[in-house]
């Protein structure tokens, strides 16, 4: 049984990656930790629960920090709507997630299990690094860590060469990253290459015709405009559900690179670029598994297996 801590600013991306592991045979979803990002971290909080309940879980919702360490949070409503989900009208309030911060979570459930827990990062790593700042020797207890962000090719969709999520707290990311943590990066280059669904695609998915299908289908609304309109994408990509299917099954990723990998936290257009040496000419971090390639194939028929009955 692969056991998981996943962490996660929920949005209409996230959603869907939360569906696969919820529903795929074998997998143990220990808990969930929130931070904000995406939308607030309220917002995020109430999106997750409403997954989880869809999914008829019980796997306990944490929420965690809810800004970045030393910057204010700006969201991606832009991106995935008012209430993250593509405003279609979910009832998105009222739910009580689990008593306990994420990070105190993160810590407790990695060292009571070390070596047993993979851990998943779909948004910002303020909670990650809250946890490890608290704690350094937790980076050793992880089985591994699968981190949605940054880019390997250094095209980035919030600035020309920055990803959202390690720009949004880049501070965090760089402790992260400088852990010693095992890591493997899945940037947002390997979801705009082999994530993306057009509209027939997309309707295909959809045709599956579980709750699931419609859900993970319906809430990628604004997320649709926006590829469209401004990452000029054939339709709506999905890098965390991407993430997801390579930390279930690591041969979805099917070409890594081993990277010394820094982050950049000064303001401006280079603000959280990840600097990519696989040379490692400045002697500066521990090696990084990054993504550079994946099956779209693999990752589709894993996609397509969680949204049926």
């Amino acid at each position: 049984m692969q056991r998981y801590i996943i962490d996660t600013d929920t949005a209409s991306d996230d959603a869907v990656a939360l569906v696969m592991a919820l529903r795929t045979p074998g997998v143990q979803v220990d808990a969930i930790t929130i931070v904000g990002g995406n939308v607030s971290l309220e917002q995020a909080t109430q999106n997750a629960l409403y997954t989880v309940d869809l999914c008829q879980s019980d796997v306990p919702v944490y929420a965690g920090r809810s800004t970045p360490f030393l910057r204010t949070i700006q969201t991606a409503h832009h991106v995935h709507g008012q209430d993250g989900m593509g405003d279609i009208g979910l009832p998105l309030t009222g739910r009580t997630p689990a008593p306990g911060h994420a990070a105190d979570q993160l810590r407790e459930r990695i060292n009571a299990a070390p070596g047993q827990i993979t851990l998943v990062t779909l948004g910002p790593l303020s909670n990650i690094a809250l946890a490890l700042l608290r704690e350094p020797s937790l980076a050793h207890k992880v089985a591994h860590c699968y981190v949605m962000g940054g880019t390997s090719d250094h095209r980035g969709n919030v600035t020309p060469v920055s990803e959202f999520n390690i720009w949004a707290d880049p501070e965090a990311s760089r402790i992260v990253f400088s852990s010693g943590m095992p890591i493997t990066m899945v940037g947002w280059d390997i979801s705009r290459t082999y994530a993306v669904f057009d509209q027939e695609q997309a309707a295909a998915l959809r045709a599956i015709g579980t709750p699931f299908a419609h859900f993970c289908i319906d809430i990628q609304s604004t997320l649709q405009q926006f590829a469209l309109n401004r990452t000029k994408l054939a339709g709506f990509d999905l890098p965390d559900p991407i993430t997801m299917a390579i930390a279930l099954d690591p041969r979805v990723a099917t070409t890594t690179i081993s990277a010394s990998i820094q982050i950049e936290v000064s303001d401006g257009l280079c603000r959280g670029m990840t600097i990519v040496d696989p040379y490692d000419q400045h002697r500066h971090t521990n090696p990084i598994n990054v993504v550079v390639a994946a099956d779209r194939t693999r990752f589709q028929t894993l996609l397509e297996q969680s949204l049926r009955a």
